[in-house]
């Protein structure tokens, strides 16, 4: 089995394609036109406060105002049981220190904190990008996700990826976790890449978020809201810090000036080890031209995919959800109805999988499987498409097959999706494909 990472630089436009054993398996791309904000940190004023919808829109400084829900922006560890945190905050938003009030008089359990007002300045995360008419997405929660560890400076928790489900390496994890103390009032989440490793690298990785970190708070005190505090990795970092892991034989970069600034990031933030499997392309074809890859991106934009056995799967987005609808096509068999029925979902639900990941589909998705009578042929189907979702890095929630065979799930959306990234409505038919008769 082999895994590569192809890295293909233009002039405005980044692509990375992830290939395994020759098959298009993830696709990211990253234009200059479209200026991604996601995971950025801002210093925000708050210019109104809704509590009919339970939020506030805060200028961040980027055009549309970001989105913050009330009950995130009250944070206690922030505001009332942290006091490295709270002293920070005060200095930076010139808030005085009422601490020694704190202490003084004892507050009721089920008092709730004092909501945000109008004008107040608030440090604040982008957890999804403006889409459509909205602005972006706010958290006060903010973290700093490096390759081994997730660094949460305002909450203590300390805990292990869910997709490590070993208890003897949880346990380990969690006694490596101790080890990292140099952080007061801070918290650490331990990756899915973190498994196997030692409590060299994870010690390592911590400390340079913790780094990071004492940047963004003398960066914030020193500047009006609004202002960018913190800007997240470009694309091709991030792809080093969560897909170049030891499974991946090679990284081919076709762009000499980002192949030498890449080694050296990996250098620093890895280590040697991985500085061997980067390569820079000197073929004379392009590079997923000469990989194969170029004729498996221009389908990801197609309506329909065709499966190996002549059955289809339909994939239309649509305003409030993606439709995804199962055909058997030129699909022939001997074999009864329900078999029939069987063999094409089986088929289709890892596909399904793969084109929601490589096309960055996401909200509320409704999957329409050939209807079968048997429940262990429902629970099998449905077995399939979760073990396909488990290669996915956003977060998704399966519902189980209803009596009509439909699927209905949600997939985490942080952003565009690749179409629209790389496409725009028809001024002609507005976006409809069709030509009025007549």
């Amino acid at each position: 089995m082999s895994k590569e990472i192809l890295v293909n630089i233009t002039d405005g436009e980044k692509r990375v394609a992830i290939v395994h054993d020759g098959k298009l398996d993830d696709f990211h791309i990253e234009v200059d036109r479209h200026n991604s904000i996601l995971g950025n940190i801002y210093k925000g004023r708050v210019e109104s406060i809704l509590p009919s919808i339970n939020g506030a829109f805060v200028d961040i400084g980027e055009g549309k105002n970001g989105f913050l829900y009330l009950t995130d922006a009250i944070n206690p560890l922030i505001e009332e049981e942290v006091p490295g945190p709270k002293k920070f905050f005060s200095k930076i938003f010139n808030r005085q220190d009422k601490s020694k009030e704190v202490k003084e008089v004892k507050e009721p359990k089920d008092k709730k904190p004092a909501p945000l007002t109008k004008g107040e300045e608030v440090l604040v995360q982008v957890v999804k990008e403006p889409f459509g008419t909205k602005g972006a997405r706010l958290t006060t929660h903010l973290s700093l996700a490096g390759r081994f560890v997730v660094f949460m400076p305002f909450d203590e928790h300390m805990g292990v990826s869910k997709r490590i489900d070993k208890v003897e390496e949880r346990q380990r994890l969690k006694e490596v976790l101790k080890e990292l103390n140099f952080a007061p009032h801070a918290g650490f989440i331990v990756r899915t890449a973190s498994l196997q490793k030692g409590k060299k690298e994870l010690i390592r990785d911590g400390r340079f978020l913790y780094n990071i970190w004492h940047k963004i708070k003398k960066l914030a005190e020193q500047k009006s809201a609004p202002a960018l505090i913190y800007k997240e990795y470009d694309l091709i970092w991030r792809i080093v810090r969560d897909f170049l892991t030891e499974e991946v034989d090679t990284l081919l970069i076709d762009s000499l000036e980002e192949y030498d600034r890449l080694r050296k990031f990996v250098q620093m933030l890895i280590g040697n080890e991985m500085v061997s499997k980067i390569h820079l392309y000197k073929g004379d074809a392009p590079l997923f031209d000469a990989k194969n890859v170029s004729r498996e991106l221009n389908k990801i934009y197609d309506t329909r995919v065709f499966l190996k056995s002549g059955a289809y799967v339909v994939i239309e987005p649509t305003e409030g959800l993606i439709v995804v609808d199962v055909n058997s096509g030129r699909f022939k068999t001997h074999a009864s109805p329900e078999e029939a029925a069987f063999q094409v979902n089986c088929e289709a639900a890892p596909e399904i999988a793969r084109q929601l990941r490589l096309r960055d589909l996401s909200g509320i998705i409704v999957i329409d499987f050939i209807d079968m009578g048997r429940d262990s042929h429902k629970r099998r189907v449905l077995q399939i498409l979760e073990e396909a979702l488990t290669k996915d890095h956003a977060k998704t929630e399966v519902m189980k097959i209803s009596a009509l065979g439909l699927v209905e799930m949600t997939r985490e959306r942080t952003g565009k999706t690749i179409e629209s990234i790389s496409f725009h409505d028809c001024p002609y038919c507005d976006g409809r494909g069709r030509v009025k008769i007549g």
